[in-house]
């Protein structure tokens, strides 16, 4: 778990796709989110949710930086609130062992 959330730690992202991934956390709903963006009946463990987003994000960020018209910035944004509010869970976990 510790790796993962070094992982999340040393990604680098444009400052405005943090800022505004930063405000949706406020409205964030796990249950709601999470098998909308990863096309499951349920919501994982938040440390397999992270595995599977940072999968999708990296998809959306290639895309991005390559210039691609399939690229979304709001699927691109959605997927990086999702991961910092399923790094928000492991933490206190961490924190406890």
């Amino acid at each position: 778990m510790p790796e993962l959330l070094s992982l999340l730690a040393n990604l680098h992202r444009p400052r405005l796709l943090i800022r505004a991934a930063r405000f949706g956390t406020e409205d964030y709903v796990r249950k709601h989110a999470l098998p909308r963006l990863l096309q499951t009946g349920s919501a994982p463990t938040p440390q397999d949710a992270i595995s599977k987003l940072m999968v999708l994000e990296d998809v959306q960020n290639e895309r991005r930086r390559d210039g691609d018209a399939s690229y979304s910035i709001n699927t691109h944004i959605e997927l990086l609130i999702a991961m910092m509010c399923e790094a928000r869970l492991l933490r206190p976990r961490q924190d406890a062992s």
